[in-house]
């Protein structure tokens, strides 16, 4: 076959254009830090990196459900712990009510008292957070307890989960009926009228009141174990989300020191095919006629 000077020329420039892509992919990859820019350049780097970002998004999603679950947990115990030291509280009355030196106007200024924590309780029963009822089950729009003489409880007790890993449901909120349920209030309600008209059966009424006090403690421990396993799912989300990211980097991220070898040895090799086609590429007659 004949070689022309065209054939000579053409496959010079082919050559030349094909060393300036090199030099603008390694120059791309050095400014961006990335080793590819398009699917098509590396299809196999593209499709990795899809499946792990999108398990990076779900470990993010999780730990966003984590924050929501922490925020109503510590809402929760933040509220028993106040109930708790209510509960107590009226206890103490009661016990300083048994008191028989203790005249009437004393006991009623200790039932306003009790009517006045009542109140309270009825506030903490009916906690938002974020705009949602805490302590009404899955029935979070509604208020669990009405005020009134008693106040009226109509919680919903169905557990309200949230996903806080893949296959992983966790129940964030407490059992309402095992802390704010109609007994508690009747029974603060009879502590009221009992010292009101004292028919003798502030005892009874104090075993109550310590069940109720039993109730909310066991209802705090519960939630405490609950917030322990939180911890140890955050920190394996953390884990993962280390790994997620770690292989996301090594799948894409372009090695600086082997991009900087690469471009000054394509350098040298674009410099010396340039050399190469000024000689190849020789003036001819038809040049000078132009």
């Amino acid at each position: 076959m004949r070689v022309t000077q065209m054939m000579l020329a053409n496959n010079t420039l082919r050559n030349v254009s094909k060393s300036y892509d090199k030099l603008g992919t390694y120059q791309q990859q050095l400014a961006t830090g990335k080793k590819i820019h398009r699917p098509s350049e590396d299809p196999v780097v593209a499709m990795k990196g899809m499946h792990y970002r999108t398990s990076l998004t779900e470990i993010e999603q999780f730990q966003r459900n984590l924050s929501e679950a922490y925020t109503w947990m510590e809402n929760s115990e933040s509220a028993l712990n106040h109930t708790t030291n209510v509960l107590q509280r009226a206890r103490e009355l009661v016990v300083q009510a048994k008191n028989g030196t203790l005249g009437q106007e004393d006991r009623q200024a200790i039932a306003r008292e009790i009517e006045q924590l009542k109140k309270d309780l009825v506030q903490v029963a009916n906690t938002k957070v974020a705009g949602k009822y805490i302590f009404n089950g899955t029935n979070i729009e509604q208020a669990p307890v009405t005020d009134g003489t008693p106040p009226t409880v109509s919680n919903n007790n169905d557990d309200f989960m949230v996903e806080v890993a893949k296959g992983v449901k966790l129940k964030i909120n407490v059992t309402p009926n095992n802390v704010f349920n109609q007994g508690l209030f009747d029974t603060l309600q009879q502590i009221e009228n009992e010292l009101t008209n004292p028919t003798n059966n502030l005892d009874n009424l104090l075993s109550q009141l310590d069940t109720h006090i039993n109730d909310v403690l066991a209802e705090r421990a519960e939630l405490g174990a609950r917030v322990n396993r939180l911890e140890l799912v955050e920190q394996r989300l953390s884990e993962q989300q280390l790994i997620a990211k770690r292989m996301i980097s090594d799948n894409e991220d372009a090695d600086i020191e082997k991009i900087i070898t690469e471009l000054k040895s394509q350098e040298s090799v674009h410099r010396a095919a340039l050399s190469v086609g000024a000689r190849i590429i020789q003036p001819t007659l038809v040049d000078f006629l132009r």
